[in-house]
C-alpha cells in the first residue's frame, strides 16, 4: 500500500528545532530594523545617516556584535537541516522527496519575489529557494564532507572579496568613486530615498524594485548564493551530528558558547575598530572590513545555538513554549515583521522612515518581539499552522490542508 506524504503532525515535530527557529526569527529583526527605518547605506556604514553617539552608538555596536548575520546564519543552517529531515521522513515512508522539495523551494521563490517587489527589498526567501535547489543534491553526503563543502562554499565569497580588493589599484578612478558613492551617498541621494519611502506605495517602487533586482542578481551571484549555500550545508551536517536536536552533551554546547565569546566576538570587535579607523571607505570596508564579521558571525551563531540547546535541555518550558510557537509560524511571523515595520516607517502607513534613531528602533524591536511571543501561542490554540504556512503547505502538497484544530 502506497503511503502519501503529508505535513508532519505536532507530535512528530522536534521541539528544539522549533525553539531555535523562533529564536532566530525574533533575532533577525535586530538586523533588519535599520533597513526598514533608515537609508540603505546605513546597513553597511553606520555613520552614513543618523546619530551614532551615546546610547545610539551602543545599540549599533551590540546589534552588530550579537545580531548582524548571526541570526540569518542560524536560519540558513536550519533550512539545510530541514532538507535532511524531510528527506529522512520521506525515505522512512518509502517515498522520494525530490518532487516535494522542489515544489517547496519553487513556491518559496515565488513568495520571495512577491515579498521583495511588493513590500520590502531585503527579502531572503528568494535566496533560500534558489540555494535550496542546489543544496538538496548534498542531502545524503556524510557530515564531515558536508562541513568541508560548506566551508569551501563560504570561502568562495571571501575569495571574491579579497580578490576584488587586491585588484583595486588597477580599477578606473570612476569605478572606485561609484563604489564609494554607494557606501557614502550624498545628502541629495539620501533625501531622495527618504522621500520615496515616505511616499505612497507606488512612489516606493522607484527604490524598492531596482534594489530588489540587485539583491536577486548581483548580490545573489557574488555573495548570497555561496554564503547561504555554505551555511545550509553546515546545517545539514550539524543536524546529522545531533547538534540541533539537543542530543549532544552539555559540555559540547558550552564549548560552542566559549568559542563564540573567546574567538568570535573579539574578531568582530576588531573588525568594528578596523572599519572606523578606515572611515568605512571602499576598498577597505567592502573587500577587507567585511571579512571579520563574515567569518566570526558563524562562530557567534553557533554560540547562540549552544545557548538555545542548553535551554531546551533544561526543559525551561516558560521560555521554550512561546519560542517554539514563533518557530512553528516563522514564515507568517517573518512577513508579519515586514508588514508591521513598513506600516510604521513607509508612507502608506505612519511615514517614519529616516526619523527614528537606533534607541527607538530597539524599543520597537522589543515591542514586536513581545507581540509575536504572545500572539503565536494563541494562534496555535485554534489553528494547525500559521496562515502562510498553511498556504505554502497546501500548494506544496497539491491539496488544501486542514487549517483549524478540531474542537472537542
Amino acid at each position: 500500500m502506497e503511503t502519501r506524504l503529508a505535513p508532519v503532525s505536532e507530535k512528530q515535530r522536534i521541539l528544539s528545532l522549533d525553539v531555535l527557529r523562533g529564536f532566530a526569527l525574533l533575532g533577525i529583526l535586530t538586523m533588519n530594523i535599520g533597513s526598514f527605518s533608515m537609508p540603505e547605506a546605513t546597513y553597511f556604514d553606520p555613520t552614513a545617516y543618523g546619530e551614532l553617539v551615546g546610547l545610539n552608538g551602543w545599540v549599533w555596536r551590540l546589534t552588530h556584535l550579537l545580531g548582524d548575520l548571526k541570526f540569518m546564519a542560524i536560519f540558513s543552517m536550519l533550512f539545510g537541516a530541514g532538507i535532511v529531515l524531510a528527506d529522512q521522513r520521506a525515505e522512512a515512508r518509502g517515498r522520494p522527496s525530490a518532487g516535494l522539495h522542489y515544489r517547496r523551494v519553487g513556491w518559496l521563490i515565488v513568495f520571495g519575489l512577491l515579498h521583495a517587489h511588493l513590500l520590502w527589498y531585503g527579502d531572503i526567501l528568494y535566496w533560500y529557494g534558489v540555494c535550496g535547489m542546489v543544496v538538496y543534491l548534498f542531502r545524503r553526503v556524510s557530515a564531515p564532507w558536508l562541513i568541508v563543502w560548506g566551508l569551501v562554499s563560504l570561502g568562495v565569497t571571501s575569495g571574491i572579496m579579497l580578490g576584488a580588493g587586491a585588484s583595486v589599484p588597477f580599477w578606473p578612478p570612476e569605478v572606485l568613486a561609484e563604489i564609494n558613492a554607494d557606501l557614502k551617498p550624498s545628502d541629495a541621494v539620501k533625501a531622495a530615498e527618504i522621500a520615496a519611502f515616505q511616499g505612497g506605495w507606488l512612489e516606493q517602487m522607484s527604490h524598492r524594485v531596482p534594489k530588489a533586482l540587485e539583491m536577486q542578481t548581483n548580490t545573489l551571484l557574488f555573495w548570497a548564493f555561496w554564503r547561504v549555500s555554505g551555511l545550509m550545508l553546515l546545517g545539514m551536517a550539524l543536524f546529522k551530528l545531533g547538534v540541533f536536536s539537543a542530543a549532544r552533551t552539555t559540555r559540547f554546547y558550552v564549548a560552542l558558547i566559549v568559542v563564540a565569546v573567546v574567538v568570535g566576538l573579539p574578531v568582530i570587535a576588531y573588525g568594528i575598530r578596523y572599519n572606523f579607523a578606515n572611515d568605512w571607505e571602499a576598498p577597505y570596508f567592502f573587500f577587507y572590513g567585511l571579512q571579520f564579521n563574515y567569518w566570526a558571525s558563524v562562530l557567534v551563531s553557533l554560540g547562540w545555538v549552544g545557548g538555545v540547546m542548553l535551554v531546551c535541555r533544561a526543559n525551561l518550558t516558560r521560555l521554550t513554549r512561546p519560542l517554539a510557537a514563533v518557530g512553528r509560524t516563522a514564515f507568517s511571523n517573518y512577513i508579519l515583521q515586514t508588514v508591521i515595520c513598513t506600516t510604521l516607517f513607509y508612507g502608506h502607513g505612519f511615514g517614519l522612515f529616516g526619523q527614528v534613531d537606533r534607541v527607538t528602533q530597539a524599543v520597537i524591536v522589543l515591542a514586536i518581539w513581545a507581540f509575536q511571543l504572545a500572539i503565536s501561542p494563541l494562534w496555535l490554540r485554534h489553528f494547525r499552522f500559521g496562515p502562510l504556512e498553511w498556504l505554502w503547505r497546501s500548494l506544496v502538497y497539491l491539496k488544501r490542508q486542514p487549517f483549524r484544530l478540531a474542537t472537542s
